[in-house]
């Protein structure tokens, strides 16, 4: 099954967007695609037809993949609550609420057939997986039990994209520093590089990109400038948003943007599996 996951080099810096922009652009392509995440923990949750929970980044991005939302596009739904915990789902069933130590130990097992599981279903009425990682891939003392990154890249057999945000600063040493920290089979999955959140003319970075291609050897797939108010509802909190107007589809134009700052061609070739 062709597909593509979606990194960052730290929380925040917009994975949930450019899956959701992906899922519509690979739509528009005319294939059947499936937005992906592992585990997701937040408290913010939609639910499917059939009364099962799920996050509502993947529900959202289900809809710009013009598909229908199911439970196997985030097996694993984490709320947080107070003093630590968190409640647990795996494929909408709940579980008690355990603290992060307990999870860790008591669910890795589980978890991992559960993914299995999902990307078993998906593949079979998909064309392709938009996949979401979580947080950086680089935390190297959580890597032993992780489920949301680079395992699941290895699951699915799938290359990765790596998305850095330059608003925070620090994003050239990110990006390096995310690289050196990854395995080397697991670096070698890394088969693009996507700047976020650029404010001003993103010509003024071009140093910055061929710094990154140079130093790294890995392309960079685009400068995406930042979009205000793009009316998307977002996957862990609730930034306030200007209304769309009602003749807009918020996905068609979020997508745009992305697509006019990315070498779409090179993306596509991605996903497809064209690229070295």
């Amino acid at each position: 099954m062709k597909g593509i996951m979606v990194m960052g080099t730290a929380s925040d810096v917009g994975k949930t967007m450019i899956c959701t922009a992906l899922c519509r652009l690979l739509s528009d392509e005319g294939m059947r695609v499936a937005p992906f995440k592992s585990q997701n923990m937040s408290r913010f949750s939609a639910t499917t037809e059939d009364g099962k929970e799920m996050s509502r980044a993947q529900f959202l991005q289900a809809e710009a993949a013009r598909t229908k939302p199911v439970i196997e596009m985030n097996p694993i739904l984490l709320k947080p609550l107070d003093g630590r915990k968190a409640d647990v789902r795996f494929f909408g069933e709940a579980f008690d609420a355990v603290d992060g130590m307990e999870y860790r130990e008591q669910f890795f097992d589980r978890g991992i057939k559960a993914i299995r599981m999902a990307l078993d279903r998906l593949s079979e009425s998909f064309d392709v997986l938009v996949i979401e990682g979580a947080g950086s891939p680089a935390e190297v003392n959580l890597n032993d039990r992780e489920i949301v990154n680079m395992r699941v890249a290895d699951m699915a057999d799938v290359p990765v994209v790596l998305i850095a945000d330059i608003d925070r600063g620090g994003a050239i040493a990110s990006i390096v520093g995310t690289l050196q920290l990854l395995a080397p089979e697991h670096r070698a999955r890394v088969k693009g590089i996507i700047i976020n959140k650029f404010y001003g003319d993103t010509a003024l970075f071009q140093e910055g990109v061929d710094f990154i291609e140079s130093y790294t050897g890995i392309r960079v797939a685009g400068v995406i400038p930042h979009m205000m108010n793009h009316g998307i509802e977002e996957e862990d909190m609730d930034r306030a948003q200007s209304k769309s107007p009602v003749d807009v589809d918020v996905y068609d134009e979020w997508a745009a943007h992305v697509k006019r700052h990315i070498d779409w061609p090179f993306v596509l070739s991605i996903v497809e599996g064209k690229v070295d």
